[in-house]
Formats: C-alpha cells, sequence, structure tokens
C-alpha cells in the first residue's frame, strides 16, 4: 500500500479544484518540497500537510476571482517565504510575477525556492514597497502584511487603472474596514469586495478583500517610508500635510 503523501495529495486536489495542469501541479509540488527541505525558511510552517493547506491552498484561492487568473503582471508585498506571489507564479506559468520583502535574506530565499521550483516568471526583490518603482502591475497581492489601509497605501500606486488589489485578511474587523473604505476612497480606489474562501477543511475566518484601482492615485502617496504605519490613512482627517 503506497505510503500517505500529504503534499502530493494536497497539490493533487489543488489541481482539481483549480482545474490546473500536470506541468503546474509539478510545479506547485516542487516549490513545496523546495520549502520543506530548505535549511532555513521565514516560516514555521514547514511541513508537508501544512505547506499544501497553509501555504499553496491558502495562496491559490484568489484564483476564484477572474482577475487574478487574468493578471499579467503582479507585486506581492511583503512577500516573506514567497505566499502568495510563488504559488501564484506555479499555477500561472505566462504570468511575471515580482516577490517583494524589505530584508534582503527573505529576498534571497524566495530566488532560491524559484530557482528550485523553476518558476522561471519569478523574481525576488529586496525593496520597501513604497520604494519600489517597477509598476503600474495588473495586480497586487497582500498576505499578512499590515492593516488594511497601510496595504492599500502601499499598493495603490503601484496598480494601473483598472488593476486589482487582493488582500489576504482573517476575521473581519469592521472599525478596519470603515478606515480602510476612507484611505481607498483617497487613492483612487474603488469600495472593497469581500470573499470568504475556506481554503481547506480546517481554515476558519479567512477572507480576500477585493479593491479596483478606479482612478489616479493622488501626487505624494506613497508617504515617504514608514509613515504609512506610524499614520495611517482613513481616520477621516487630511494626511496631507503629513507626508
Amino acid at each position: 500500500m503506497p505510503a500517505h503523501d500529504p503534499l502530493g495529495d494536497g497539490v493533487a486536489a489543488l489541481a482539481r479544484r483549480h482545474a490546473l495542469d500536470q506541468d503546474a501541479a509539478a510545479r506547485l509540488t516542487r516549490l513545496g518540497d523546495a520549502l520543506r527541505l530548505a535549511g532555513w525558511a521565514p516560516t514555521t510552517v514547514r511541513d508537508p500537510q501544512g505547506i499544501a493547506d497553509r501555504h499553496l491552498a491558502d495562496s491559490l484561492a484568489a484564483l476564484d476571482l477572474p482577475e487574478v487568473r487574468a493578471a499579467r503582471t503582479i507585486a506581492d508585498l511583503g512577500a516573506g517565504a514567497g505566499f502568495p506571489g510563488l504559488a501564484l507564479a506555479a499555477a500561472l506559468p505566462e504570468t511575471e510575477v515580482t516577490c517583494l520583502d524589505s530584508a534582503g535574506r527573505k529576498a534571497a530565499f524566495m530566488a532560491d525556492l524559484a530557482a528550485a521550483a523553476g518558476l522561471a516568471n519569478a523574481r525576488a526583490v529586496a525593496a520597501r514597497a513604497e520604494e519600489w518603482r517597477g509598476g503600474p502591475v495588473d495586480l497586487v497581492t497582500a498576505r499578512a502584511l499590515a492593516s488594511l489601509p497601510v496595504v492599500l497605501e502601499y499598493a495603490a500606486p503601484l496598480l494601473r487603472e483598472g488593476g486589482v488589489l487582493v488582500a489576504w485578511r482573517g476575521r473581519r474587523d469592521p472599525a478596519e474596514e470603515a478606515q480602510a473604505a476612507r484611505a481607498a476612497r483617497e487613492l483612487g480606489l474603488g469600495d472593497a469586495e469581500v470573499y470568504r474562501t475556506t481554503p481547506f477543511p480546517a481554515a476558519t475566518d479567512h477572507h480576500l478583500h477585493r479593491y479596483v484601482k478606479r482612478g489616479p492615485t493622488p501626487g505624494g502617496f506613497p508617504r515617504r517610508p514608514g509613515m504609512a504605519r506610524k499614520r495611517p490613512l482613513g481616520h477621516g482627517l487630511s494626511d496631507r500635510a503629513e507626508r
């Protein structure tokens, strides 16, 4: 009787769920194996089942949004160990994915992981979101990066008009969402659409927040590095004097 393979079984289930071909499944498996076998990684989730669920399945939940599948350029902000960016690169080989992280060691780790998985369409860049000048892009992704108003300020200047931000969040916070709605209006983004997801059986309170860039982002955004976190937008007062 063959041994149970949580990673392989998880990837096979994801391939069926998201209609991915065998090549994409192979890339996802190599990505998971490379993370599992790495000597050091900026994540504590290293077991095969955890990789399949909390890294791969959670990342690929965004494939349920048509704009994610249609994107040809993606910037993944604060990518850390490479998720969701590298998983999306594995699933979408025609899409150019840039994984950004301010920590050089994390960027180097992601570059090694992409190489091990054979992801020619992915690159890792050591840069702060406020300072990167690689846009405009079709899609910005952010998972567990910062509060929603901060993520919006990072993302809006990088998006083309009509582009989309997808932010992975946990339990919903009405106060934070109201603040983010005010920030979105100042940044040229539309109202949020929020989708509850269940990427794996044990997942609870998983949500994707989707924002479309409706118009240009005003000059002066993003503010200088550190300012978005220090004084997040959306408190109801003008932030322009603080830039």
